[in-house]
């Protein structure tokens, strides 16, 4: 009995399912537990990524499906308004008063360009640019652009081209019977050099009665009181900010874009009237009747230009300082003898 007894004892199980648990049995309790929970999530992870993998979107309105490797990226809006976001501050004034929409003696001419600032701007072509977009983008008219930037008739445009947009402002008339370019240039008090240059036209061109014609500053007159297009010298204080950019004397007061002109001999030097970054430095070539030219934008928000030159010798993106030796006297462009003419943009011009 006591042998088969002590047997009996041997032979109890030792199974964790059996008998009172020990520490060992717990530990592989908690072991097969996590096993199982990571096994089966994992196998739900990896369910999930393949969903996903597989989904497929469809486009709004098109029933053309992408999948999530697939769906086009946003991109950004092209060619957006170089003029958003600006306060005001740049008008036009013509003697305190506005255009009439019709001429004198019931002649059909009025302002066709009023740029919204009088800062020469630079603009980079981008693809799908056209000229009218761009143009509408500045308020200017496309001749404007073309003029001002010795596009020749039918030329196209490219991506990354720079174009200078000048704020021409001007008169629109409508050709009557009997009347010659010459007659419209004096009526208007322009120049027929830039009349051509700008409506494309040769002094043997012919008009026909209804033809439009634009006058590049022209003076539309008024019955009473007659007055001058001027441009306002509203902005920063300039007082001692610059200084005579060459030799020689006055020649010609305030005209045009708030410019004056000083008569100096081909090749005297012309210096920074104060520091700033060139923005423009154009060589040769028309150039709205600027001829070689120089525009600066200067730390306190003004810019200023210097025409005709014989000879530019600063570049796009030079930062030069006051004095500064940026070019020579010549007689370029719209000129009737070597001369600087000299304009501020933005604020009073000091000569």
């Amino acid at each position: 009995m006591w042998l088969i007894k002590q047997t009996k004892q041997d032979a109890e199980p030792s199974s964790i399912f059996g008998g009172e648990l020990t520490e060992k049995d717990i530990v592989r309790v908690w072991a097969l537990f996590a096993f199982v929970v990571l096994t089966m999530g994992g196998i739900a992870l990896l369910f999930i990524l393949g969903a996903l993998q597989k989904q497929t979107v469809v486009a709004k309105g098109g029933g053309v499906p992408y999948t999530s490797q697939s769906v086009p990226l946003l991109t950004p809006l092209k060619n957006p308004d170089p003029n958003g976001g600006k306060g005001g501050g740049d008008i036009t004034a013509i003697g305190g008063a506005l255009y009439p929409e019709t001429g004198p003696s019931g002649s059909i001419a009025d302002i066709i360009e009023r740029p919204q600032s009088d800062q020469i701007s630079l603009y980079v072509v981008r693809e799908g640019d056209s000229l009218s977009q761009i143009a509408d983008m500045f308020g200017v008219s496309v001749n404007t652009i073309v003029w001002g930037n010795d596009i020749t008739k039918g030329s196209l445009i490219s991506p990354g081209q720079t174009l200078v947009i000048l704020p021409i402002s001007g008169v629109r008339h409508t050709v009557k019977s009997g009347e010659t370019l010459a007659s419209i240039a004096k009526k208007y008090k322009g120049d027929l050099t830039e009349i051509l240059e700008y409506n494309g036209l040769s002094e043997s061109s012919s008009l026909a009665v209804g033809d439009v014609v634009v006058i590049p500053d022209g003076i539309l007159a008024a019955p009473t009181p007659s007055y001058t297009p001027t441009r306002s010298t509203s902005g920063p204080s300039v007082a001692g900010y610059f200084i005579k950019p060459t030799r020689g004397i006055k020649t010609q007061g305030i005209h045009g874009y708030n410019g004056v002109d000083f008569g100096a001999s081909v090749g005297t030097p012309i210096v920074a009237a104060a520091s700033g970054n060139v923005i423009i430095s154009r060589q040769g070539g028309w150039n709205g009747g600027y001829g070689t030219y120089i525009v600066i934008r200067h730390p306190n928000g003004t810019q200023t230009l210097y025409a005709h030159n014989s000879q530019n010798i600063v570049g796009v993106g030079e930062w030069v300082v006051q004095g500064q030796v940026i070019g020579y006297v010549g007689n370029t462009g719209r000129s009737t003898g070597p001369h600087l003419h000299f304009e501020v943009r933005g604020a009073a011009n000091p000569f």
